[in-house]
C-alpha cells in the first residue's frame, strides 16, 4: 500500500524509534493503558520495517525522535540518524541532549541540524522534572532560534509514573512564548487535562503550535478540536506517538471517527494531518499534483 492513497500528505510529527516500551520503564504503564502492540513497542526495528509501516497507514513521513534522560541517552542521535540517512524523504530527525549539559547541548544540537538535517529539538520534561523556564533550556532556545528549528515537548500530564507538573502549559509554555517569541513550540500529547490552557496559549502566541501524540482520535478533547475548525487550523499538527499508538489505527480514526461524521471539518484536514507540520518543519515532502481522491 502506498502513502499516496490520499490526496494529502500525511506527516507524524512525533513517532519513536521501535523498542521504547523497554527502554524507558516508566512507560510501561502507559503503554499497558494503551494496549500497545508489543511487537513494536518492545522491539527495536529496521528503518526499512518502519517505512512498510508507513506505507501501509498512508502516512507520507515522520519526524522520529531520539531520546535522553539524566546521565544517559536512551535512543542517540546517532541511532535515529540511521533510519535517517536509510529514508532521508521519508524519516526527519528530532534531536535529544543532555539538559544538565546546556553548552555540549547546544554543539550536538548544532551538528545534527547542520550536518545530518535533524529538523528540530525535542526535550520532554518529566524525565528530568524541570519545566522548560529552567534556564538550563535558555541556551538551547536560543540555538533553535538561530538555526530557524522548533522546539518540540511534552505537555499535560504523564502518562508514565512521573510528575506532571513540569507539563503545565500555564505558566511554562506561556512564560517561555513570552520570553522567546521567535521561538516555535510544538505542544506534544494536546495538553490533557489542560488542553483549554494548552489551546489559549497557542492561540495567543503566533509561534505555539499543538500536536496529537499519545491520542487516540477517538479521544481528542472538544477545546482541541473546535480550535482545529477555526481559529488553530494553521496551529496543529497530526501525531501519534508511535509505537504506543499504531500509524494505522491513528489515520483510519481521523477519517472514520472525525471526518466522516462531521467533527474535523474538511477544510482543516490538510493542513493538519500534514500540511502545517510540513511548513514549521520546513520538511522534504513533495506535493504530488495527480493525487488520486482518498481511500476514506
Amino acid at each position: 500500500m502506498s502513502p499516496k492513497q490520499y490526496p494529502y500528505p500525511i506527516v507524524d510529527v512525533w513517532a519513536n524509534i521501535p523498542g521504547l516500551g523497554t527502554a524507558i520503564p516508566e512507560v510501561e504503564n502507559l503503554f499497558t493503558y494503551s494496549h500497545s502492540d508489543p511487537e513494536w513497542a518492545n522491539r527495536r526495528r529496521s528503518p526499512k520495517e518502519l517505512v512498510s509501516l508507513m506505507d501501509e497507514a498512508g502516512i507520507s513521513h515522520i519526524c522520529l525522535s531520539a531520546w535522553s534522560r539524566p546521565g544517559k541517552m536512551i535512543f542517540s542521535n546517532e541511532e535515529v540518524a540511521e533510519y535517517t540517512r536509510a529514508y532521508p524523504d521519508r524519516i526527519s530527525g528530532l534531536a535529544a541532549v543532555d539538559l544538565h549539559d546546556p553548552v555540549k547541548g547546544v554543539q550536538e544540537l548544532e551538528h545534527y541540524v547542520k550536518v545530518e538535517n535533524f529538523k528540530g529539538l525535542r526535550i520532554v520534561p518529566w524525565l528530568w522534572n524541570l519545566p522548560p523556564t529552567d534556564a538550563r533550556y535558555y541556551p538551547l532556545f536560543v540555538k533553535c532560534i538561530e538555526l530557524d528549528i522548533p522546539f518540540l515537548t511534552q505537555v499535560g500530564h504523564t502518562g508514565p509514573l512521573c510528575p506532571s507538573e513540569v507539563g503545565r502549559p500555564i505558566p511554562y509554555i506561556d512564560s517561555i512564548a513570552l520570553q522567546f517569541p521567535q521561538l516555535k513550540i510544538i505542544c506534544g500529547h494536546v495538553g490533557w487535562p489542560w488542553t483549554a490552557e494548552t489551546v489559549s496559549v497557542a492561540w495567543k502566541h503566533q509561534n505555539v503550535y499543538i500536536d496529537t501524540s499519545a491520542w487516540s482520535p477517538k479521544y481528542y478533547a472538544p477545546e482541541f478540536l473546535t480550535f482545529a475548525n477555526t481559529t488553530g487550523r494553521d496551529k496543529v499538527m497530526f501525531a501519534t506517538n508511535f509505537p504506543q499508538l499504531h500509524f494505522k489505527d491513528c489515520v483510519r480514526n481521523v477519517h472514520e471517527h472525525l471526518l466522516d461524521k462531521g467533527v474535523l471539518r474538511r477544510s482543516s484536514l490538510e493542513g493538519s494531518m500534514g500540511g502545517n507540520a510540513i511548513r514549521v518543519l520546513k520538511l522534504p515532502v513533495k506535493v504530488e499534483s495527480d493525487a488520486t481522491k482518498p481511500v476514506l
